[in-house]
């Protein structure tokens, strides 16, 4: 028996209202077309994803620290997920002025609901020209999770925490986010989800729309967690994502945006800090031009010592026609000692002749010149290396809009950087 047939040998697909029982369906479908990867799939060669495809979750213990709640001082709906299931009495009322929150469960029972052009239907088109198979079996399986629905500036940001409590907890989430024209709302999203998490999210963006996103994955060591973002981005829109990650087993992060209106900008960074040898990390972002005038930017930066492993694979697809595309890719690494590894695959393919689009991937050492100047003015070695981290790691974090998010980001690694030997 193949992974494919072992891993859904007994597995049942969710029932629900008509156009989701279609719409799971239809992602069972493409599962077994495709098959789950296999590190022979040329876009899985850097990252084994076994652990991802087994019947059963490896265990990860449970981490414990005593660090407050991310993002405590800002004013948010709080929606609490523990080992991927809603926890309705840890959640706030799901109000909020400019936007309407449900629960996925709740939308896939009714018979009649917007979310029913985007579900499954973003993954779906992000298929092509590169299959992902997880995407599609999160989208059969999935039963938990949000849909939210955009109608004017949200008066508040939504936050998505993800707490883990089982050892041996396998959670699976698919949440939905539909921007009207002229929208705007901010997903936000803390915390480790479980022992093996899949998470998907689908945005559709309409003309004059705003979506921001920032998330922080960590610290527990042992996770395995795989995630996928589909974005449909229209006219003079803006979408923009940030993830910061902090250790972990086994992290891959993919992000697939489709931008179909012209004058659109949309922006995907990361940064994360991965140490030891178990550590492997893997951001694979793929954005498709097909508008005038568009703008895009992929920043990542990940700092790997003690036999780390990054993986950065990225793409730019300027389609025909799509004229005054300007599109920016940079992925680099800071290696802090000889044993880690940083692997990346950049890509540009442009069929337009009126474009600016560049790409750029290096991995380096620590600045010994700056590090003896820091030390020369007392700063410690460990001081040193985190000044010189947080100062490489800046300009993905510049990424984010809101400088009181980017802050509490900032103040939260400072921390995990000041604390690690």
């Amino acid at each position: 028996m193949d992974t494919t047939a072992a891993r859904l040998a007994d597995v049942e697909v969710p029932q629900g209202a008509a156009w989701g029982n279609a719409a799971r369906a239809d992602a069972m479908a493409r599962v077994y077309h495709m098959g789950l990867p296999t590190k022979r799939d040329e876009y899985w060669k850097y990252t084994d994803p076994t652990s991802l495809t087994t019947v059963d979750a490896p265990e990860a213990a449970l981490f414990h620290n005593d660090e407050g709640p991310l993002f405590d001082a800002v004013d948010r709906v709080k929606i609490v997920f523990v080992d991927g299931v809603f926890d309705a009495d840890a959640s706030d009322d799901l109000t909020a002025e400019g936007v309407k929150i449900e629960r996925l469960a709740d939308a896939m029972t009714t018979d009649i609901h917007w979310a029913k052009d985007i579900y499954g239907v973003l993954e779906a088109r992000g298929q092509r020209p590169v299959e992902r198979p997880l995407a599609a079996l999160n989208t059969a399986l999935a039963t938990d999770g949000v849909v939210i629905h955009a109608t004017g500036k949200a008066s508040k940001p939504i936050n998505f925490i993800y707490l883990h409590k089982d050892v041996s907890s396998d959670a699976i989430l698919h949440n939905v986010v539909k921007v009207d024209a002229g929208a705007e709302v901010t997903l936000l999203e803390t915390g480790p989800a479980a022992a093996r998490f899949s998470k998907q999210l689908e945005v559709e963006v309409a003309e004059g729309g705003t979506f921001h996103h920032v998330r922080a994955q960590g610290r527990d060591h042992e996770r395995r967690a795989v995630t996928h973002c589909f974005a449909r981005i229209a006219a003079n829109s803006t979408f923009k994502s940030f993830t910061l990650t902090f250790n972990g087993v086994l992290t891959r992060n993919e992000c697939v945006l489709e931008i179909t209106g012209d004058d659109a900008v949309a922006h995907v960074a990361g940064a994360c800090v991965g140490d030891g040898k178990d550590f492997h990390h893997d951001d694979t972002v793929f954005i498709t031009h097909d508008a005038v005038n568009c703008e895009s930017r992929q920043v990542f930066k990940k700092v790997l010592r003690n036999g780390a492993t990054g993986v950065f694979q990225g793409k730019i697809l300027v389609k025909e026609g799509a004229q005054k595309t300007d599109g920016y890719q940079i992925s680099q690494s800071f290696l802090l000692d000889d044993d880690s590894v940083f692997l990346a695959k950049p890509e540009l393919e442009i069929y337009a002749d009126d474009v600016a689009c560049s790409h750029g991937s290096t991995s380096g050492a620590i600045d010994e010149t700056a590090l003896f100047y820091l030390r020369s003015r007392g700063v410690s070695l460990h001081d040193a290396r985190n000044l010189l981290t947080l100062s490489f790691l800046a300009e993905a974090l510049d990424e984010i809009e809101d400088e009181g998010l980017a802050g509490d980001l900032r103040d939260r690694l400072e921390g995990w950087l000041s604390r690690r030997s």
